[in-house]
């Protein structure tokens, strides 16, 4: 009984010594849970003072010009809440539909006067238009409580109601907006990353083993030795793609409402850009226990700022500006403007642009670190 006991003890503290030898990996397993609930918390209110984490873009459109429509517009400008860009109802639903502001309010011609008319009887309520993006539902209520309130601040220093309805426009070049598109996106570019990480861990194992040594010794080049990993990889990557999105197709109803072309380059992008962080992780990596962990940190930071798990427009305006460096921002953009939003080829072009600089730069990295000889 006596030597089981301190058999069994002596197996728990090697896991455990195990455990705290590894201390990025250590670092990593406390740091990760910490980062994520930091994040979240953060975005859903904080401590709970009264400062906005965001402020909500809006295009204001004024096609009045009275002196209503333009103190109404001064007032909204001066809250802390919103950030306001004047102009054009053209230039409005455009920037609108292809996701570059979350919403508009167009003031029509005449607004001023028929309010003043509604006052008095003598004709309907004018009616205040909201153009809002479909993909964010929650943005379109806080817009018409924001311009009710502005509204009946004016009223309040007229010492006179100003009466007006509300009309809502969903802006998408797309036939309708799926919430599942999104949903595919997000989670497409996370396991395909993920799935990058397990093959960069093999290939940092094959090269502490000395499998990369003896290849080396073959008569083959170092491009044709990684460059294959590059191309298995990156059609796996695809396989993933193909196999997620026929999915969300046949089951769930996605559409690829604008340029299949230009779907289909933002795929091959992004599978290279898996492939090249796949070969990065194997370049950079030393302990594979390590390696794995802080490669799972990054990747789920990479996934958050990129609007994955939530979208970007939660995100405080100086965080939604970091993003635009984060090459999943553009992966997950690339899909939504090529799905749901319904946008041609050329708005393809960008995120693929920048996925292919980013791909180039960690092809670079992990050639310049690989380590031939392993440990």
């Amino acid at each position: 009984m006596n030597s089981t006991l301190t058999a069994f003890r002596a197996l728990v503290r090697k896991d455990l010594a195990l455990f705290f030898r590894d201390r990025r990996a250590l670092v990593v397993s406390v740091v990760t849970p910490i980062l994520i609930a930091g994040f979240f918390g953060f975005l859903f209110g904080g401590n709970g003072d009264n400062t906005p984490v965001t402020r909500v873009a809006l295009a204001v459109v004024d096609q009045d010009e009275s002196a209503l429509s333009t103190a109404i517009v001064a007032d909204l400008g001066r809250d802390p809440s919103l950030v306001i860009n004047s102009m054009t109802r053209e230039e409005a639903q455009e920037r609108v539909g292809s996701g570059k502001l979350r919403a508009a309010i167009v003031f029509p011609p005449g607004f001023g006067a028929a309010a003043s008319e509604a006052l008095a009887g003598a004709s309907l309520k004018p009616a205040v238009e909201v153009l809002y993006d479909p993909s964010q539902p929650l943005v379109r209520p806080i817009v018409e409580g924001l311009l009710t309130q502005h509204v009946m601040r004016q009223a309040t220093r007229d010492a006179k109601p100003v009466p007006f309805t509300l009309k809502n426009t969903a802006v998408s070049s797309g036939p309708h907006y799926n919430s599942y598109a999104h949903s595919f996106a997000g989670m497409t570019v996370q396991f395909t990353l993920f799935m990058s990480i397990d093959a960069g861990v093999t290939l940092l194992l094959m090269r502490q083993q000395g499998v990369w040594r003896r290849l080396r010794a073959a008569p083959l080049s170092r491009f044709v030795l990684l460059g294959s990993r590059v191309v298995g990889t990156t059609l796996i990557a695809l396989l993933i793609f193909t196999a997620v999105y026929l999915a969300a197709m046949l089951i769930f109803g996605v559409r690829i409402a604008g340029s299949v072309a230009g779907f289909a380059a933002v795929a091959v992008a992004f599978a290279i850009l898996a492939a090249t962080t796949g070969l990065m992780i194997a370049g950079v990596g030393r302990s594979v226990g390590a390696t794995r962990g802080l490669s799972i940190l990054v990747a789920l930071i990479l996934v958050m700022l990129g609007g994955a798990w939530v979208p970007a427009f939660l995100f405080p305006e100086w965080l939604q500006n970091v993003s635009e460096f984060v090459p999943t921002r553009w992966a997950v953009d690339g899909l939504d403007a090529m799905t749901w939003r319904g946008l041609p080829f050329h708005a393809a072009l960008l995120p693929v642009a920048v996925l292919i600089g980013w791909s180039v730069v960690f092809a670079l990295i992990a050639v310049w670190r690989f380590d031939w000889e392993g440990e």
